[in-house]
């Protein structure tokens, strides 16, 4: 919901899993969000950063490191060359 303003002024904005899209419930407590800094080519923080949400069900099933690799790969900050 949107004020006059239009400034979000919701109370629960629900969470999608960055993986699978399915929506995170309020009541899940296996879920985690991830902040991954981008930095430069010496290594120091940029001021940005990428913010990845994983749902308790990829966790569980032992999916969430190949699937954070899938996304920060999509972002180019992950190679998979030698």
């Amino acid at each position: 919901m949107q004020n006059d303003d239009r400034q979000i002024v919701d109370l629960y904005l629900p969470r999608k899993c960055s993986a699978t899209n399915r929506l995170i419930p309020a009541k899940e407590h296996a879920a985690v969000t991830l902040n991954v800094a981008k930095v430069d080519e010496t290594g120091t923080y940029t001021g940005e950063f990428f913010t990845y949400h994983l749902a308790g069900f990829i966790r569980q099933r032992g999916e969430s490191d190949a699937c954070l690799n899938r996304l920060l790969h999509n972002e180019g900050l992950l190679t998979f060359s030698k």
